[in-house]
């Protein structure tokens, strides 16, 4: 009998009709009496599946005596009470790796946009502005400094590409790693160093706001922020002070604090390049992340092994 399955985060059809085809799928996200529903069926459910964002309180896991397996539908996981699943026993599988490759990509957009300033030069032409005068020179790439926060796999394809254009790369994580890169133990000494600093590491609460004032005032008036990660790592209004202020030069950001709701502020500003959380938003590579999602529950439940245990629960 094919395994009771919740549902708690919008799921593209071409995860979640193979999944429907598999389990039997309670759609939590979408029910309209959502407490209903735990009292009919959470005592069956075995799998849930959840967004990379997604948030699981460990309330809604209380009312799942049964479940085993979450399998996230992304490579984040921040969402999810990993404390509390060790306790229990409950697998915890993402899907790294598929992504890397499109992440680093935006990193390094970003990187461009913000540094050759593309997205005014972008409007500059649109305006019909190039018919009346030249526009603005901006900054060569070339020989700047690229500083990483967590260097990951992410932050590792990050440093291949910004290596590629001639700019130095550094690091800063919980230890140094063995890499041709400078690795800077601390954040706020790494943001003084580098002309851009990217942040690649995980969210959750180990990282909630690490990136604040005082590591914005390190990066100061040369440097740039450009963040892939997630926007819990970045301390915001701090962020909005600090351009409004002209504490730093730029900032490039995929991701927000309450995504997809982005401060009037940010969205005011020139120096200020905003993308819609679109790291991995390639047909590619979100296939890529809902088979793996799926084939993270095939393996459970067929022979109890899962392909991508994250990290906290291995």
């Amino acid at each position: 009998m094919p395994a009771d399955i919740l549902i708690t985060a919008p799921l593209p059809p071409f995860l979640y009709d193979p999944l429907k085809a598999g389990y039997r799928c309670h759609d939590y996200y979408q029910a309209s009496e959502k407490a209903a529903m735990l009292a009919a069926e959470g005592g069956a459910i075995r799998g849930l599946v959840q967004g990379g964002g997604t948030v699981t309180p460990t309330a809604l896991l209380d009312a799942l005596p049964k479940l085993e397996i979450i399998s996230v539908f992304g490579v984040g996981y921040d969402g999810v009470p990993t404390t509390y699943c060790r306790q229990r026993g409950i697998k915890v599988t993402n899907t790294p790796d598929v992504l890397t490759d499109d992440v680093a990509d935006v990193a390094l957009a970003l990187i461009l946009m913000t540094g050759r300033g593309f997205v005014r030069l972008n409007r500059f032409v649109h305006a019909g502005e190039w018919l009346t005068h030249s526009p603005e020179l901006t900054t060569k790439l070339g020989g700047r400094k690229v500083g990483i926060l967590g260097l990951g796999r992410i932050g590792k394809a990050i440093a291949e590409r910004v290596s590629a254009m001639g700019m130095k790369v550094a690091y800063t994580g919980r230890k140094p790693q063995n890499v041709r890169y400078e690795y800077i133990a601390e954040l706020k000494a790494l943001a003084a160093a580098v002309d851009f600093l990217v942040v690649a590491c995980p969210g959750g609460d180990a990282t909630r706001n690490i990136v604040n004032a005082e590591v914005l005032a390190a990066l100061g008036k040369k440097g740039t922020l450009v963040n892939i990660a997630r926007g819990s790592i970045v301390d915001e209004p701090a962020l909005v002070a600090a351009l409004q202020a002209g504490t730093i030069k730029a900032a490039g950001l995929d991701v927000f604090a309450d995504e997809p709701r982005i401060p009037p502020a940010l969205m005011a500003m020139d120096n200020v390049v905003l993308l819609p959380h679109v790291g991995s938003a390639t047909r590619e590579t979100r296939q890529a992340m809902g088979d793996l999602c799926k084939a993270n529950l095939d393996a459970w439940f067929g022979d109890k092994k899962v392909l991508t245990l994250i990290p906290e629960l291995q």
